[in-house]
């Protein structure tokens, strides 16, 4: 009997564990599909849109910001091309690598696949300028022979056979251009006529350097922005303008000095040329502090203004300094050297009291370091009798 009851409950007791458990496997499976894989699930990265295809496209994307030149311009497109516009209506679209030419391109626009690389440059301010922003292997033809050249990295590129000489500017080899594989080339604005066609039969590009036409002396060096437009050297091109115009601004920051100065030069033949008074030397001695003594010489005009003697002495006699611009006519060592080119500067006021000071040789050819010069301006008319040397000028003595 009391097996039977204790069978009995046995059984009951394992009939309710049997209903617990179902209870327990009916509650885990009511929630939803759609909760469990929410829960258990990780979350997807949204998913991202595809970036735009601008091979051979030209969807504009900013134009370049210039502080002084105005002779130039560059518009950024999408994709890393670039338009380069000059003022004589010259375009030059630059291609980055591996990039397609956009079939709207501009009309009668010069395209510049990236790397650029090969060309001739036949202009020394040019060149100094690339060669500044670290570009100079570019470049493999020049006009100017090793002799002739003031920047030392130029000097070594020719010595070492990574330029090569091809004659003057005038008279080009053009078997040796031929040669050499170039399609494109920079030249200054004394180019001819005839060495331009003879250039643009052989299937040569030429750009000519309108920066002589700018109206402000660091516009010059801003041009730099334009060939590190074309060499992918954006930074490099900032860097140097940034350099030099931070010795404008600080000379901005000082008082005028009141002094007056005269520049000119005198040819082998004996005829003077003086800088004419909007010209960009000029302007240089304005910011340096002081005042161009012939303002009335070459206004509203760039460049120099020919002279006779007689002229020139009665406008620049009392000038309280001379600077003597090294020229092809040579240039003075001493101020009995300066002298003996015409007696009359003898009763000049800055050569009776010392102040007659010359540019150095590499003055016109380095256009990246104007503001240092302009910086020398300034040390000279501040100067006292010790100092007779700077970057760029020297006293004679």
């Amino acid at each position: 009997m009391k097996l039977r009851i204790t069978a009995l409950l046995l059984a009951v007791l394992m009939l309710a564990c049997g209903f617990a458990a179902c209870g327990k496997t009916e509650n885990a499976s009511s929630a939803p599909a759609e909760s469990r894989s929410a829960e258990s699930a990780p979350e997807s990265a949204p998913e991202s849109a595809p970036e735009e295809d601008y091979d051979g496209k030209l969807v504009f994307d900013r134009a370049l910001e210039l502080k002084y030149a105005k002779c130039f311009g560059v518009d950024y497109y999408k994709g890393g091309y670039k338009l380069i516009k000059l003022i004589d209506d010259t375009a030059i679209l630059v291609v980055p690598e591996g990039m397609s030419v956009p079939e709207e391109k501009p009309e009668n626009a010069i395209v510049l696949q990236q790397p650029v690389s090969n060309i001739l440059v036949s202009s020394t301010p040019v060149t100094s300028l690339i060669n500044a922003i670290g570009a100079l292997d570019a470049i493999s033809l020049t006009t100017y022979d090793v002799g002739s050249w003031y920047i030392d990295e130029v000097k070594k590129a020719l010595t070492d056979g990574k330029m090569t000489y091809i004659g003057d500017y005038k008279a080009p080899d053009y078997e040796k251009i031929t040669a050499s594989g170039t399609t494109f080339a920079f030249f200054s604005t004394m180019l001819t006529d005839d060495v331009k066609e003879q250039l643009t039969n052989l299937g040569v590009s030429i750009v000519l350097d309108q920066s002589a036409q700018e109206d402000h002396p660091l516009a010059r060096v801003e041009w730099a922005k334009l060939y590190g437009a074309i060499f992918n050297k954006e930074e490099e091109a900032e860097a140097v303008f940034n350099a030099q115009d931070k010795y404008v601004e600080e000379l901005s920051e000082l008082e005028k000095t009141g002094k007056t100065v005269a520049m000119f030069y005198i040819t082998s033949k004996g005829v003077l040329y003086a800088r004419n008074a909007d010209d960009y030397m000029a302007k240089m001695i304005a910011i340096a502090g002081g005042e161009y003594a012939l303002a009335d010489v070459g206004a509203g005009e760039v460049g120099t203004a020919k002279m006779e003697m007689e002229a020139f002495y009665d406008k620049a006699k009392d000038a309280d300094y001379i600077i003597y611009i090294w020229s092809l006519g040579g240039k003075p060592e001493t101020l009995a050297d300066f002298t003996a080119r015409a007696a009359i500067l003898s009763d000049m006021k800055a050569v009776k009291n010392g102040n007659v000071w010359c540019t150095t040789p590499d003055y016109f050819q380095i256009q990246n370091t104007i503001g240092s010069m302009i910086n020398d301006m300034r040390l000279m008319l501040d100067a006292d009798e010790g100092t007779d040397k700077l970057t760029y000028l020297f006293k004679l003595k």
